[in-house]
């Protein structure tokens, strides 16, 4: 049969209907960036089947308990292959941890993570003529529900391909990817915790049945000896080498962050304990919050994106010692912190200051800052100088410092910072006509800027009124006129 069939409007064929559109019509007066980005779909759709990251103000992810880093891959891609009506997720970061794959999209602070317990295998990468032309891939089987997203108890088996678009080794990460699945460390955890909570129920009576009953003098000298023998056994694994030694460190900063999140839901629980004792808790709290951090940014981790994850962790690690120490705290402190928190993976001050460097490039709350003098501090960016000026030049007006000036010990004081900062902070003012100096064998002294109050035009006719009438009276109570 020949011809044609020509449509009018939505008339031309019975039950056609016109389907809602994804995004509204274009509008030829606005320009195409108005139009909702290829990431926030990208995003929308990626969230059906990988469960979110939690990042921090750094972009940093947020690790679970006991989660450690492992190795980190720039420029990386997720493709679920089997399923295209899955988006591809391109050019992020691949962090792989003890108990996750991460991707990471830098450029909208997102991320979406695979747990490693949904791994069911991992294929190394194909070795070809054509491979060595091509981005090298690493394809893994995880479980998928019903639902499509990937878990630990899926019904069903899908692919996932890791692209690798950079400059990285995929034989290192493959085989970094096969210790990390066959320790399951995830498992150790899982486990751990329950002892955890079972052990606040009671001993079962197995374990009863078990133990040999303590009695008389053998017993009580076997009890010391199983506990010698113990005590012994954990000495020869902990200094057995080097990396035996790391893992207990790795264990007492856990302990330790087990330990004050105990005294934190002990002193909101106890709120009638006096003050000795919530001063005691809070010495603890503080001195275990500084012993270390659980997953520290390693060469051997990171690679060559060792500066830049620095850079990162070092910028979420400040945020507390900076809000102590009122927004602004020394260079070498934070050097002294850190590495201190780092345990045996110590940076070197080349390394510190390169971090710093980089955090003009990322979106971060903290600077690094350098005075005149050549001092070096880190500061909030939201720590104003005026408010600190405010602060100086209040205490320079009061009777004795008119008097006498004031020291970089009596502004350390009122500013709560260290004497070095605030000798800084003086000479920024004064550099602005806020202070005077007087340098004498005694060391220097401030004295609030009183030439502002004389009239250059008529400077032989000093009217005393205003801040230099409150400079005559003290003077004159002092005996000094």
């Amino acid at each position: 049969m020949a011809g044609s069939i020509k449509l009018k409007g939505s008339q031309g064929l019975p039950g056609l209907q016109r389907r809602p559109l994804l995004f509204p019509p274009l509008d030829e007066s606005k320009p195409f960036s108005r139009w909702p980005p290829a990431n926030l779909f990208r995003e929308t759709m990626a969230a059906n089947w990988l469960a979110p990251v939690l990042l921090t103000a750094s972009g940093r992810p947020v690790f679970l308990p006991n989660e450690v880093e492992r190795c980190l891959i720039s420029a990386v891609d997720l493709d679920a292959e089997e399923n295209p009506a899955l988006p591809t997720l391109r050019s992020g970061l691949l962090v792989l941890t003890s108990h996750r794959i991460l991707w990471i999209d830098e450029s909208s602070t997102s991320g979406r993570a695979i747990p490693l317990a949904a791994v069911v295998h991992a294929f190394p990468p194909k070795k070809s003529l054509r491979s060595m032309f091509a981005s090298p891939r690493i394809r893994i089987q995880v479980s998928v529900s019903p639902d499509g997203r990937v878990g630990e108890k899926g019904t069903r088996s899908e692919m996932v391909t890791i692209v690798m678009r950079g400059k990285n080794d995929p034989d290192v990460f493959y085989g970094r990817l096969l210790e990390v699945l066959r320790s399951r460390t995830w498992e150790a955890s899982e486990g751990s915790e329950g002892r955890e909570r079972g052990s606040g129920s009671g001993e079962g009576e197995g374990s009863a049945r078990v133990r040999m009953p303590v009695v008389g003098v053998s017993g009580i000298l076997r009890k010391e000896q199983e506990m010698w023998e113990s005590t012994d056994k954990s000495l020869q694994e902990a200094f057995h080498d080097l990396n035996a030694l790391m893992s207990k460190a790795k264990e007492m900063v856990q302990l330790a962050e087990k330990m004050r999140q105990k005294l934190l839901l002990g002193s909101s629980a106890q709120g009638s304990a006096n003050d000795d004792e919530l001063g005691s808790k809070q010495e603890m709290q503080d001195w275990l919050l500084s012993v270390g951090i659980v997953s520290p940014v390693t060469k051997e981790s990171a690679g060559a994106l060792y500066h830049q994850q620095l850079s990162r962790q070092l910028a979420d690690f400040v945020k507390l010692p900076l809000e102590k120490a009122g927004g602004l705290i020394a260079l070498i402190d934070i050097y002294c912190l850190f590495n201190r928190a780092r345990g045996t993976e110590l940076i070197s001050p080349e390394d510190l200051l390169q971090a710093c460097a980089l955090w003009e490039k990322f979106d971060v709350p903290v600077m690094l800052r350098k005075f005149d003098s050549g001092v070096m501090v880190i500061q909030n960016k939201a720590h104003s100088d005026d408010e600190v000026f405010a602060r100086i030049t209040s205490l320079a007006q009061k009777p004795d410092a008119l008097r006498m000036g004031i020291s970089p010990s009596d502004a350390a004081l009122t500013l709560g910072i260290a004497p070095a900062l605030a000798k800084e902070h003086m000479l920024t003012a004064e550099s602005k006509g806020l202070l005077c100096r007087d340098v004498s064998p005694d060391g220097f002294r401030f004295y609030i800027n009183l030439f502002k109050e004389i009239d250059p035009s008529d400077i032989y006719s000093i009217k005393i009124t205003g801040l230099l009438d409150a400079w005559v009276s003290a003077v004159s109570i002092s005996g000094q006129t």
